[in-house]
C-alpha cells in the first residue's frame, strides 16, 4: 500500500508539533489563532447506498485533491474546548483541530483500514458463526442417538445456550471496555475454541448441557465487542455498510461450514469415533488458530499499531492524524473515554434510561423469533424425513445462498422506499405463509415440498 501523499494546501498539519503539545497548549493556540475554517466542508457525507453502487448512479463529483475535512464543533473557539478529548485518550497526541486532508487521502486511508482492520474482523466473526452452526451439522450424523439423548434434551441445550448468551452480553461488554476489545475479543475466541474442540469428548446429556452453557457465556457479547472495536476506526456513515458485509460473511461461513462438515463427517469410524466428534475437533482447532492470530492482528487503536512484531506499524504519522481527527469530528464523544477504561454505573444507568432506544431493543429481541426454530432444526428435520447425512449438509447450503440474496433485496427495497422499520417488519410477514405451510404438512411429508417450504423462509 503506497504512502498517502501530502495535500496540496497552504498549511499542512504539524504532526510532530501536535504530538508534543498538551491539550491546554492546543486550546490556547486555537483561541489565539481563531482557526481558519473557510476551507471546511459543510455538506454531510452521503451514506453508502447499494442501489447507487449497483446502478452506477453518479454522486456529486468532487475534486479528489480538494479539502474534505468536515466542519465540526471543534471549529467553534467557544464551544470546541468543551468537546476536546480527555487528556488520557489514547489518540490525544494526534488530535489536531487544525488538521486538513483531501478526499484522495481519506479514501486511500479507508481502503487501508478495510484491508487491515475490517477484513480480519470479518474473519473473526466468521469463526463465531462456524462454531455456532456446527451443532446443527453434528445432528446430521446421529449426534443425539450416539449420546442417548432425545430432541427434548436438544431443546434444553439450545435454551441454556441462549440464556447464557443473553446473560453474558452486558458483562462481556464491561470486560471489553476495561481490558480493551483488542485483548478481550481474541481471548473469547480462544476460550470458546477450546470448549468446541473438547466436545470431541462428550459422554452424554450432562456434558452436552455443560458445554452449551459455557459456549453461550463465552460467546455472549462478542458481536457488540467487535462493533465497539470497529467504531475506533470508522465514522457513523462508514460503519453500517461494513456491518452488512459482516452478516454476508456469516452466510458465506455457513456455506463453508457445510462443505467442511460434508468432508469431515466422512471420518465416522476413524479410530472408532463418530464423525461429529471429528467435526467439533477440526472446527475447534480452526477457530483456535484464528483466535491466536487475532492477538497479533488487532491493534488497540489507529495510533497503536507499532509493536515488537510490527515495528513499522500500519500507518504513517500523517495517516494517524487523519484517522483520529476524522473520527472525532464525526463523533466527539469517542474521545470521552480511553480504550482501557471501564464503564461506571452512572454511565450504564444513563444508557438504560435512554428510552428512545427501548423500541429498538424490543425489536432486536423479537425480530428473529419466527424463523429461529426452523433454522435451528433444519438439518435435524431433513434427516428425519429421509435425507442422509451428506445430502442434508449439502441441502443446507441453498438457504444460506438465499439468505445472501434476501439481504441484498431487503437493502434495495429499504433504500428505494427510504424506510427501515416497515421493511424490517415485512420480513416476518414474508415468513408467515411458509411457517403455516410447514405446520400443516403431514407427519411424513414429501421430502422436496418440505425442503422448498423451509428454504423459502430465508
Amino acid at each position: 500500500m503506497s504512502t498517502i501523499a501530502e495535500p496540496d494546501v497552504d498549511k499542512k498539519p504539524a504532526d510532530a508539533r501536535s504530538s508534543i503539545l498538551s491539550l491546554d497548549e492546543k486550546a490556547a493556540k486555537v483561541d489565539s489563532l481563531s482557526i481558519a475554517s473557510d476551507d471546511l466542508v459543510d455538506r454531510e457525507p452521503t451514506p453508502f447506498r447499494l442501489t447507487d453502487w449497483i446502478f452506477r448512479r453518479d454522486t456529486t463529483p468532487v475534486d479528489l485533491d480538494s479539502i474534505c475535512t468536515r466542519r465540526s464543533v471543534y471549529d467553534d473557539p467557544d464551544l470546541g474546548k468543551h468537546y476536546w478529548p480527555k487528556a488520557d485518550y489514547e489518540n490525544v497526541h494526534r488530535f489536531d483541530p487544525e488538521a486538513r486532508w483531501t478526499y484522495r487521502e481519506e479514501m486511500a486511508l479507508v481502503r487501508k483500514i478495510d484491508w487491515r482492520v475490517m477484513l480480519w474482523a470479518a474473519v473473526s466473526f466468521s469463526a463465531l458463526n462456524l462454531d455456532r452452526n456446527n451443532l446443527s451439522q453434528a445432528n446430521t450424523d446421529n449426534f443425539l442417538p450416539d449420546l442417548k439423548m432425545t430432541t427434548d434434551d436438544f431443546n434444553l441445550g439450545n435454551t441454556i445456550f441462549r440464556i447464557a448468551f443473553l446473560c453474558a452480553e452486558l458483562p462481556s461488554q464491561l470486560v471489553s471496555k476495561r481490558l480493551g476489545p483488542d485483548r478481550w475479543i481474541p481471548t473469547q475466541m480462544c476460550l470458546w475454541a477450546l470448549v468446541t474442540l473438547f466436545q470431541f469428548f462428550l459422554t452424554g446429556r450432562t456434558s452436552f448441557l455443560l458445554t452449551r452453557a459455557l459456549l453461550g457465556f463465552i460467546q455472549g457479547g462478542f458481536i457488540p465487542d467487535l462493533i465497539l472495536y470497529l467504531s475506533y476506526f470508522y465514522t457513523k456513515n462508514e460503519l453500517p455498510v461494513r456491518l452488512a458485509l459482516f452478516w454476508m460473511s456469516s452466510n458465506a461461513c455457513s456455506i463453508l461450514g457445510s462443505f467442511i462438515a460434508f468432508g469431515v463427517l466422512r471420518l465416522r469410524g476413524l479410530h472408532g469415533k463418530a464423525g461429529w466428534r471429528w467435526l467439533f475437533l477440526v472446527e475447534g482447532l480452526i477457530t483456535l488458530a484464528i483466535g491466536v492470530l487475532t492477538f497479533f492482528r488487532m491493534p488497540p487503536s489507529p495510533t497503536q499499531t507499532k509493536t515488537w512484531f510490527r515495528p513499522k506499524g500500519w500507518f504513517t504519522e500523517r495517516e494517524e492524524t487523519i484517522a483520529v481527527n476524522r473520527v472525532l469530528r464525526d463523533d466527539p464523544s469517542k474521545g470521552d473515554m480511553h480504550n482501557r477504561e471501564g464503564l461506571t454505573l452512572k454511565r450504564l444507568w444513563t444508557a438504560v434510561l435512554d428510552y428512545d432506544l427501548w423500541p429498538l431493543y424490543i425489536a432486536g429481541l423479537l425480530f428473529g423469533i419466527p424463523i429461529s426454530t426452523p433454522t435451528t432444526y433444519l438439518t435435524l428435520s431433513l434427516r428425519n424425513i429421509g435425507f442422509n447425512t451428506f445430502q442434508t449438509n449439502l441441502l443446507s447450503i441453498p438457504s444460506s445462498v438465499a439468505g445472501m440474496f434476501t439481504m441484498f433485496a431487503i437493502t434495495i427495497v429499504s433504500e428505494t422506499v427510504n424506510d427501515r422499520a416497515w421493511v424490517a417488519m415485512m420480513e416476518n410477514v414474508w415468513a408467515l405463509p411458509f411457517l403455516i405451510a410447514i405446520y400443516t404438512l403431514p407427519s411424513n411429508p414429501n421430502q422436496w415440498i418440505f425442503f422448498t417450504a423451509g428454504e423459502m423462509l430465508f
